[in-house]
C-alpha cells in the first residue's frame, strides 16, 4: 500500500507561531509531527510515501530526504500554488502512479511482485499527530468494499470540523464540513486520515484546487457512491489554532 502525506499547507491559523517551520515540521515530543507519521507508516509496513510540499519545501527535504533513513521511501510532489488536499493526490496520482512505478521497488527489483497499482491507498494529514491502529481501519476498508474509508474521532466543538452521520454498519450517510449550529448532527469528527481506492479519483478534477471535506466527499455521496467511517481507536493531536497549539503545549 502506498501513502499520501499532505505537508504543504502554510498554517495561516497559527500565524507567528509556527512561520519558521512548516507546520507539520512542529515538534512534538522532540520530533517533527511529519517524522511521527511517517514512523507510524512504517511500524504497519506502509514504506512507499508521497509527501506534499509548498510553504519552505527546503526544510522537509533537507530533513527526510529520500527517506532511507527513516525506513522509508519518500518521494516529493512540489506545488506552485497549493491544490488543496484532494487536488494534491490528484496531482501525485497522474505524476508518479503509472503502472509499477514503485520508488522502493525501483531499489530492490523483484519480478514477483505483485504490482500495488490497483490497491487503496492511504491519506494522512500531515499536520496532525495520529496514534492509530492503522491495520485495524484498512482491514474495515476491505471489508466494506466502499469507495473509500474516513477516519473519525469524537469531539465536543465541531464548528470547526468536518462531521459525519452514519448508519449502523458505519455507512456515511451525511457529511458537513463546518456545519452551522443547526447543522451539528453528530460528533464524529473527521481525523484527517483516509484509505481510499483509486475510483476517487474520477471526482477529482486534474489541476485544480479541490478539497476532499468540501468537495470531493459530498459529490461522491451524492453520486450514490459507498463511503464508510470508523472511530479510530488511539489518540489525535491537532494543533489547527493557537489555542489547539497552547492546549498541545506539555506535548511540545
Amino acid at each position: 500500500m502506498k501513502a499520501i502525506i499532505l505537508a504543504a499547507g502554510k498554517g495561516e491559523r497559527l500565524k507567528g507561531i509556527v512561520d519558521a517551520v512548516p507546520k507539520p515540521m512542529v515538534r512534538i515530543a522532540g520530533k517533527p509531527i511529519l517524522q511521527h507519521n511517517i514512523e507510524l507508516c512504517r511500524k504497519y509496513g506502509i514504506t512507499d510515501l508521497y509527501i506534499n510540499l509548498h510553504h519552505l519545501p527546503g526544510r522537509i527535504v533537507d530533513y527526510f530526504g529520500n527517506g532511507e533513513k527513516f525506513g522509508v521511501s519518500i518521494t516529493y510532489s512540489y506545488e506552485e500554488e497549493l491544490l488543496g488536499t484532494a487536488g494534491a493526490v490528484r496531482r501525485i496520482a497522474d505524476h508518479f502512479w503509472k503502472e509499477g512505478h514503485s520508488p522502493s521497488a525501483a531499489r530492490h527489483p523483484r519480478s514477483d511482485v505483485v504490482s500495488t497499482y490497483n490497491l487503496p491507498f492511504l491519506v494522512i494529514y500531515g499536520d496532525n499527530l495520529l496514534n492509530y491502529d492503522l491495520k485495524t481501519i484498512i482491514s474495515f476498508h476491505q471489508a466494506c468494499k466502499g469507495m473509500g474509508t474516513i477516519a473519525f474521532h469524537r469531539k465536543d466543538d465541531v464548528s470547526q470540523s468536518g462531521i459525519a452521520l452514519l448508519d449502523d454498519d458505519g455507512k456515511i450517510i451525511k457529511f458537513i464540513e463546518k456545519p452551522g449550529p443547526h447543522e451539528r448532527i453528530s460528533n464524529l469528527v473527521n481525523a484527517g486520515l483516509y484509505v481510499l481506492d483509486r475510483d476517487i479519483l474520477k471526482y477529482i478534477l486534474p489541476g485544480r484546487v479541490i478539497d476532499f471535506a468540501r468537495n470531493v466527499f459530498p459529490h461522491a455521496l451524492r453520486s450514490g457512491e459507498a463511503l464508510y467511517g470508523i472511530e479510530a481507536q488511539g489518540s489525535l493531536i491537532a494543533i489547527d489554532t493557537p489555542d489547539l497549539f497552547k492546549a498541545a503545549g506539555p506535548a511540545l
